[in-house]
C-alpha cells in the first residue's frame, strides 16, 4: 500500500482499554487476502471497479441502513485494499445479551470492530454467492440500487476473466472453493481533530492518482478485535 509521511501511523492494532463504541471518527484500512487485486484496476489515475469491487461498495454503503448510529465519510476502494472514514455519531447503550438476542438479531456490539466484521462478513458472503452463480452460468445482471448499472457493466471484468489464470502467476484470482476475500484484521486510526480529518480525507481522495507514484507495502494483519 502507498505510504504517506503526512498520514497517521496505522501500525498499532487497537489501543488498549480504548472504548471503540464511543462517539468519534475513525480512519480504517482493510486489505484483500494475499494482496490480490480483486476489486478492480487503476486507469489514468481513476479506480475502475470490478464486479466484486461493486459488491463491496454497495455493502459498505448499506452500513448506514443497518446501523443508524453511524455515518460514512470519504472512502475509496483500491485494487487490493480499501480506505474509509466512519463516524460513530451516537454511542449505543449496552444491553444484556439475552435481551438483545430476542429483540434484535444483530450483534449486541457497536464497536468499530463489530462494524468492520459485519461489513467484511456480509461482503464475503455476497461475493461468494455471486461467484458461485457465475460458475454455474447464472449471470447476475441485476442493476445496482445506487447506480442503476449491472454488475457486468462494460467497465467490469467478465465472469470468465475472474477465473482465468494470471499471466504472471498462473493462478486464478478465485479458487473453485469458498473464497476468503479479506485479511483477517484491519488498520485503524482515531481521528483526533478537524485538521487530522481533512488530511486523511485528502489522502483517500488522492489514493488512485498516487497509486503508481509510491511504493507498495505489504500489510500483514494480525488478530481481529
Amino acid at each position: 500500500m502507498p505510504t504517506n509521511s503526512n498520514l497517521p501511523n496505522r501500525r498499532s492494532i487497537r489501543l488498549k482499554n480504548y472504548d471503540y463504541s464511543q462517539k468519534g471518527s475513525y480512519f480504517i484500512t482493510i486489505v484483500t487476502q494475499n494482496r490480490k487485486h480483486l476489486f478492480g484496476k487503476i486507469e489514468d489515475g481513476k479506480m475502475i471497479l470490478s464486479s466484486v469491487g461493486r459488491i463491496v461498495e454497495e455493502e459498505w454503503l448499506n452500513t448506514i441502513q443497518l446501523r443508524p448510529n453511524v455515518s460514512l465519510g470519504e472512502f475509496i476502494i483500491m485494487p487490493d485494499h480499501m480506505h474509509m472514514i466512519v463516524t460513530i455519531t451516537t454511542q449505543v447503550e449496552k444491553k444484556d445479551n439475552d435481551e438483545w438476542i430476542h429483540s434484535n438479531p444483530k450483534s449486541p456490539s457497536h464497536t468499530i470492530g463489530a462494524i468492520i466484521r459485519g461489513f467484511k462478513g456480509a461482503s464475503t458472503k455476497k461475493i461468494n454467492l455471486f461467484l458461485n452463480s457465475s460458475r454455474s452460468g447464472e449471470s447476475q445482471f441485476t442493476p445496482s440500487p445506487r447506480t442503476g448499472e449491472s454488475l457486468f457493466a462494460p467497465a467490469a471484468p467478465s465472469p470468465e476473466s475472474l477465473f482465468a489464470p494470471s499471466p504472471r502467476t498462473g493462478e486464478s484470482l478465485f479458487a473453485p472453493s469458498y473464497n476468503k476475500i479479506f485479511q483477517r484484521n484491519y488498520y485503524e486510526h482515531i481521528i483526533r481533530n478537524q485538521r487530522d480529518y481533512i488530511r486523511i480525507e485528502k489522502y483517500i481522495i488522492d489514493n488512485p492518482r498516487n497509486w503508481k507514484k509510491k511504493k507498495k507495502k505489504k500489510l500483514n494483519l494480525k488478530s481481529e478485535d
